[in-house]
C-alpha cells in the first residue's frame, strides 16, 4: 500500500492511505483544512483531473511569478487548472478575487521581494471596503516555509510545487468561507503533470518552455532545491512529445522549444512504456571520469536525456531546441555528438561551475575538481566548435579563501563565458551547509569578490563578442519589437543559435531566394543578420535577408560571404525601406 505525506495547519503525517486512519493520526485543525480533504478525492493522482464545479464563472485570479524558468512553466500549469475550473485570469489586481504569487527560495533575496509583496497587499487590503481577494502563496518558498508564511494574516492559501491539482478545491473551501486558510505542500514521487497542457500567458512568444522533469537529487550543500522540490522523476517521453506538437500546431506555432528541468540532463523516462521500448539500453555514463554521483541509482533500461532532444529535433527542421538547467556531471559524448551534428539543436551549453576552486566545489558537495570540469570544457570545444558558454558562480560560500577566490577569477578568464549568472552566497535553511558549515565570509567581502567577478565577465564578453561576433553573419530567430523601438525609430528583436541577444531596426529586406525582393520579417522567421556592435551580452546588427533554418544551414561560408555583398551592392543603388 502506498505512503504519502500530507501537511496540515498543525503538522506532518505519515499515513497509509485509507481514511480512516488518517482521521485517527490528527485531530480537525481550526484554522486549516483536514487531511480528509487531500485524501478522499484523489486529486494527487495524475489519471484524475476531473475537476469539481463549484467555482463559477465570475471568480477571476490574477498571478504574479518570481524566480526561474521552471516557475514560468509552473505558473502555466496553474493558469491551465484554474481556467479549466470556470476562473477568469485578469490583469489588473484590483479585479481579482485572487491573488497568486509564484514564489522562489533559492536567495534570501528572492524571499524578500515575495514578503514585500505580501505586506503591500495586505496593506492594500485594510483600504478596501469590498470583500478583500484571497491571498495565496504557491511554489518553493511555501514549500519552504509552510505555516510561516500565514503569520500576522499576509497569506490565506499556501501550496507548495506537487499540490497545485488540488488549487481549485483549496480556493473553493476559502471563497465559500469553509475555512480561514489552506494549506497542502506535500512532496511527491510521482507527480509531473504530464497530462496538464499548460496555458502560456504570451500565445504570440515564438519560444515556449516545456517542463520534461522535476526535482532534483544532487543534494549540493548550498542548493534548498531538493528540499522544496522533491526527488527527481522524469515525465513520459511521449507526453513530451505530444506536448511539443501540440504547440507547432497553434494558430502562431512556436518556433523554439526550452526543456526545463532541475537538473535537466539527467532526464530518464523509466515507465513501463519506456522500458519495453528501450529494454536493452544502460546508456548513462558521467561527463568524464573526474564527475562522481552523489546519487547511485543511475542507469538502467528505458529513454535518455539524449533520447528526447534527438526526438524533438526530429518533430520539425525549423523548430530550435534548447535546455536548461543542467549539471556538468550529465554531459556523456553521445549528447554533445547530437548537438554537433543537429542543424536545428542550438550551439548554447549552460555548464554552472559554483566555483573554480577544487576546495570550495569539495565543501558544495559538486562532486567534480576544477581539473574535471576544464576537461569537459575542452571536450564541448572540441565537439562543437562554435559553442556559446554560460555558467553560475557563488561569491563567497562558506570557508572561501582568497586563493579560492582567485581560482574562480582565473576559471572565468580563462573559459570566457558569454554569459554568468553571478550571486553572493545566501545560506538557506535545511541545507547541509546549514546543518554542518558557518557562513564567515563577511558580506562586505562577499559583495567586493561579487563585483569583481561581475567585472571580469564584463570584460572577457566584450573581448569575446568583439572578436568572434562583430562583423560576422547569424542566423536570428525574430521575437518581436526591441523593449526600447519607438515609432520614430522601430527596432526588432531575435537571438541568434548561441542565445545572444541581438537588436537591428526593422526594415524590409531581401529573400534567400530572391534577393531583389524587398520582404518583411515577421515574429517566429528567422533572418540573417550582419553584427556591426557589441555592447556587452548584447549584439546590434542589420538585417540582410530572410531565410529559414534548414536553408541557412546549407550556405557555405563563400556563399554567405558572395550573398551578403551582392545585398549590399544593391542597397547601395536603392533607399532602405522601414517594415512599419
Amino acid at each position: 500500500m502506498m505512503t504519502r505525506r500530507y501537511f496540515m495547519s498543525s503538522g506532518v503525517v505519515t499515513a497509509k492511505r485509507t481514511l480512516s486512519s488518517l482521521l485517527k493520526a490528527r485531530q480537525i485543525p481550526k484554522d486549516g483544512l483536514t487531511l480528509s480533504d487531500f485524501v478522499s478525492s484523489g486529486k494527487n493522482n495524475p489519471e484524475n483531473t476531473e475537476m469539481s464545479s463549484v467555482t463559477s464563472n465570475d471568480t477571476t485570479f490574477h498571478m504574479k511569478t518570481y524566480g526561474c524558468q521552471m516557475n514560468v512553466s509552473d505558473s502555466d500549469i496553474v493558469r491551465s487548472l484554474l481556467l479549466q475550473h470556470g476562473m477568469t485570469e485578469v490583469s489588473s489586481e484590483e479585479d481579482a478575487h485572487v491573488l497568486l504569487t509564484n514564489t522562489c527560495a533559492i536567495r534570501e533575496n528572492a524571499e524578500q521581494k515575495v514578503w514585500h509583496r505580501l505586506r503591500t497587499i495586505q496593506s492594500s487590503k485594510k483600504n478596501k471596503k469590498q470583500q478583500p481577494p484571497i491571498v495565496g502563496v504557491l511554489g518553493c518558498m511555501a514549500e519552504r516555509l509552510k505555516e510561516g508564511l500565514l503569520q500576522d494574516g499576509l497569506a490565506d492559501l499556501v501550496v507548495g510545487p506537487d499540490a497545485y491539482r488540488d488549487l481549485p478545491t483549496l480556493i473553493d473551501s476559502l471563497l465559500e468561507k469553509e475555512h480561514e486558510t489552506a494549506v497542502n505542500v506535500q512532496l511527491s514521487l510521482e507527480e509531473t503533470y504530464a497530462d496538464v497542457r499548460p496555458v502560456r500567458r504570451d500565445q504570440e512568444n515564438v519560444s515556449a518552455f516545456v517542463s520534461i522533469m522535476r526535482g532534483c537529487n544532487n543534494m549540493c550543500s548550498y542548493c534548498v532545491v531538493p528540499f522544496t522540490r522533491g526527488r527527481e522523476r522524469s515525465r513520459p517521453y511521449d507526453s513530451i512529445l505530444q506536448e511539443v506538437q501540440q504547440l507547432l500546431q497553434e494558430e502562431n506555432p512556436v518556433r523554439e522549444i526550452i526543456l526545463l528541468g532541475q537538473n535537466v540532463n539527467s532526464y530518464h523516462d523509466r515507465s513501463e512504456v519506456a522500458v519495453k521500448s528501450r529494454p536493452n539500453t544502460n546508456s548513462y555514463s558521467t561527463s568524464n571520469t573526474g564527475f562522481t554521483n552523489l546519487y547511485r541509482l543511475r542507469g538502467g533500461a528505458g529513454h535518455y536525456f539524449a533520447d528526447l532532444v534527438e526526438a524533438v529535433s526530429d518533430l520539425h527542421p525549423e523548430l530550435r531546441v534548447r535546455f536548461t538547467s543542467p549539471h556538468p556531471k550529465d554531459y556523456p559524448p553521445a549528447l554533445l555528438q547530437l548537438m554537433s551534428e543537429r542543424d536545428n539543436i542550438c550551439s548554447q551549453l549552460h555548464l554552472p561551475a559554483q566555483s573554480g576552486s577544487t576546495a570550495v566545489l569539495k565543501r558544495m558537495r559538486r562532486g567534480y575538481t576544477r581539473e574535471a570540469y576544464l576537461e569537459l570544457i575542452d571536450t564541448v570545444q572540441s565537439i562543437i566548435p562554435e559553442v556559446a558558454l554560460s555558467s553560475d558562480f557563488i561569491a563567497g560560500f562558506c570557508g572561501e579563501t582568497e586563493a579560492d577566490h582567485e581560482d574562480t577569477l582565473s576559471l572565468m578568464e580563462h573559459v570566457a563565458y558569454d554569459q554568468a549568472f553571478l550571486f553572493a552566497y545566501s545560506m538557506r535553511g535545511k541545507t547541509h551547509a546549514q546543518r554542518t558549515m558557518t557562513d564567515d565570509v563577511p558580506t562586505e567581502v562577499k559583495q567586493r569578490r561579487l563585483q569583481e567577478l561581475i567585472d571580469v565577465y564584463r570584460t572577457k564578453v566584450q573581448e569575446r563578442n568583439d572578436k568572434l561576433e562583430v562583423g560576422g553573419l547569424r542566423l536570428v530567430l525574430l521575437e518581436g519589437p526591441s523593449r526600447k523601438s519607438s515609432p520614430d525609430k522601430p527596432s526588432w528583436t531575435g537571438r541568434t543559435d548561441q542565445n545572444k541577444r541581438v537588436v537591428f531596426p526593422q526594415i524590409l529586406c531581401s529573400a534567400q531566394d530572391s534577393l531583389d525582393a524587398k520582404v518583411k520579417l515577421t515574429p517566429g522567421e528567422y533572418g540573417v543578420v550582419e553584427i556591426t556592435e557589441a555592447r556587452g551580452h548584447t549584439l546590434r546588427g542589420q538585417l540582410l535577408w530572410r531565410t529559414t533554418l534548414k536553408a541557412f544551414s546549407e550556405l557555405t561560408q563563400n556563399q554567405l560571404n558572395d550573398y551578403q555583398k551582392q545585398i549590399m551592392g544593391l542597397r547601395m543603388t536603392e533607399p532602405i525601406a522601414t517594415s512599419h
